[in-house]
């Protein structure tokens, strides 16, 4: 028997402000002569900064320089927000002749770079009476603001990666990016997926409820479970995934704090506590091949240290630590003798953004190409001197007129999607996961409490375990706060109101779970370097499984009030929006067309 979800549904998922440590800041300093220009700028991607700065003062881009140490926080924010802001800077650098510091304050940062696009997302759902779902049907609509930016790459990658862990065998999905007058939308870390995410999740939770199952059951029973076709006909191999889910059902206890939580929650009216757990199937680098092009430049000096550089950009993800293990392995030399100095238009010119996870998987190509050739250069001094030290064959190499410098290259992984046919190989490799969380909700008030996450990462060798544990962690605690607390709030006319840490809440240490455990689970991924995965982004999902769990403590306070188990949740659960969930005889006395209420969508121009 195939059933439908009444009239389907629909759940709205809030924007999200980048909130980076340091804001947007640019030093531009003009020269004297042929009209060239130097950049210190905090950015993930020089070239563009590069580029705008060129055309705004009409001079070819081998007259810029841009020079990057650390960002100080980017999340996407500083991908193509910085070479707007640039040119401006280098127009009145040129203009005054003298060196421009450009920094913007947080209030104005947070109005005029704008951050993660708000998302509408409906669906209709075709389902058995033993939870199989058999059709769904999906329109996602999110917020471009006033300019494209890259609305239509995240739209590009919403639909996408729409399915998540779930095989649908009759499955539609259509986004559109919108244009209103807020200020313009821009990348922010998961391009996309945490917003869709939830759609998904939200779809197979209203099944559960609608069949009187556990959303577990719904999940598990949907899940991609052998070699298969996603949606758009690409293959892949499932099997880290289910080892993810089962993993974290297993060892986070689920199901005995399952039970624990409804006892706890028989004998507390006013409090109650929610569990949920979701799985994840990520997506790396860009649909097009030339985005994952990269390059490096190793030098090795007399005295045997290496000075590296390469394309990328340390935006705090250890992306220069990882570089300075893949040229120590490959050098076959202590980490101690190496030293990443920064990234340059002057070095290495035509380098791609540093983003969508994929930083490690191809500067660390360029850079184990780079040195690979350098190895084979002094292989005869090797084999001429076996037991010399590095000083010595760096010594003998240069008395010989061996080459120390050399540049080294990656192509890009061949992506590709042909939209027509609706069909194609986007994705070099897909990352799993799942992640388990139990809150505690006060009905009274809508406070939440996390008591617990089990985080399970499909990480197969890692080239730094500490450093891929922290990305996790740091994304996961990201993403609780995108689902939770950070809520931003428009007037009428769209002019942002919460334009500081007094009106915009960033998670803090007091919403760290009380048990935190993110276990790296090993897998083979003979596509990137090492056998490694990215895994800058796919934890911000993670951050869901918090939302739903709220979610699960929500609909047990309104089954013991007796109130309709179908509910919508919309992203982020505040205090608000959690405390009128619940339902009671105070909730009952506040008016549900509140005009205070006011989201993004109605000031749609286009």
């Amino acid at each position: 028997m195939i059933l439908m979800c009444p009239n389907g549904g629909e759940v709205h998922v809030e924007g999200q402000e980048h909130f980076y440590l340091e804001t947007q800041s640019i030093l531009a300093i003009p020269k004297e002569e042929d009209k060239e220009m130097v950049l210190h700028v905090g950015t993930q991607h020089p070239t563009n900064v590069q580029e705008f700065v060129a055309a705004a003062l009409n001079v070819p881009r081998n007259r810029i320089a841009c020079r990057m140490k650390r960002t100080g926080g980017a999340f996407g924010g500083k991908a193509t927000k910085p070479s707007l802001l640039g040119a401006v800077s280098a127009v009145a650098a040129h203009k005054t002749g003298r060196p421009i510091r450009f920094v913007l304050e947080r209030g104005d940062d947070m109005l005029i770079t704008a951050g993660r696009h708000p998302l509408l997302g409906k669906y209709k759902i075709g389902f058995m009476n033993n939870g199989v779902i058999k059709a769904a049907d999906l329109e996602l609509y999110i917020n471009g603001g006033c300019t494209p930016d890259e609305s239509e790459t995240v739209i590009d990658f919403i639909v996408l990666k729409s399915e998540n862990a779930y095989h649908i065998p009759n499955y539609r999905c259509r986004g559109s990016a919108c244009k209103t007058n807020l200020p313009s939308n821009t990348a922010f870390r998961g391009f996309g997926f945490p917003q869709v995410s939830v759609v998904v999740e939200t779809y197979i939770t209203a099944v559960a409820s609608q069949l009187n199952l556990l959303p577990e059951e719904v999940k598990e029973i949907n899940m991609y479970k052998r070699i298969s076709k996603t949606a758009y006909k690409e293959i892949f191999n499932p099997e880290p995934l289910r080892r993810c889910w089962k993993e974290c059902l297993e060892k986070s206890s689920f199901y005995a704090r399952k039970r624990d939580a409804e006892e706890f929650n028989k004998n507390n009216f006013w409090k109650k506590r929610g569990l949920a757990v979701v799985p994840m199937k990520f997506t790396v680098a860009m649909l097009k091949t030339y985005y994952n092009q990269a390059a490096a430049l190793v030098h090795i000096y007399t005295d045997g240290s290496v000075l590296l550089t390469h394309g990328g950009c340390e935006i705090g993800q250890g992306l220069y630590t990882k570089m300075a293990q893949v040229a120590s392995r490959e050098l076959n030399i202590p980490m101690s003798y190496i030293h990443l100095s920064e990234t340059s238009t002057v070095t290495v010119p035509n380098a791609t953004f540093t983003a969508a996870s994929m930083g490690t998987d191809i500067f660390g190509r360029a850079v184990q190409n780079a040195c690979q050739i350098l190895r084979d250069r002094l292989q005869p001094v090797i084999r001429k001197k076996p037991k010399g030290t590095w000083e010595d064959w760096i010594t003998t190499a240069y008395e010989e007129s061996i080459n120390l410098s050399t540049t080294g290259y990656f192509k890009g992984y061949q992506t590709y999607m042909d939209w027509e046919k609706e069909e194609g190989n986007p994705n070099p490799y897909f990352v799993f996961g799942a992640s388990c969380s139990e809150v505690e909700v006060d009905c009274l008030t809508g406070a939440h409490k996390l008591l617990r996450t089990d985080i399970f990462m499909d990480a197969a060798f890692s080239i730094n375990p500490a450093l891929d544990i922290g990305q996790v962690e740091g994304a996961f605690t990201q993403g609780m706060g995108f689902y939770t607390t950070e809520e931003l709030k428009y007037s009428p006319e769209g002019v942002l109101y919460s334009r500081s840490p007094d009106d915009y809440k960033i998670p803090t240490v007091t919403q760290i779970p009380e048990e935190f455990y993110v276990t790296l689970v090993r897998s083979r991924n003979p596509i990137a370097i090492y056998s490694s995965k990215g895994l800058g982004e796919a934890g911000m999902f993670m951050g869901c499984s918090v939302f739903f769990a709220i979610r699960d403590a929500v609909s047990a306070a309104r089954r013991e009030r007796g109130l309709a188990k179908s509910f919508t949740l919309n992203s982020p659960a505040t205090a608000e929006s959690i405390r009128m969930a619940c339902g009671d005889q105070f909730t009952d006395m506040i008016p549900r067309d509140d005009p205070s209420t006011f989201t993004p969508w109605s000031i749609r121009v286009s």
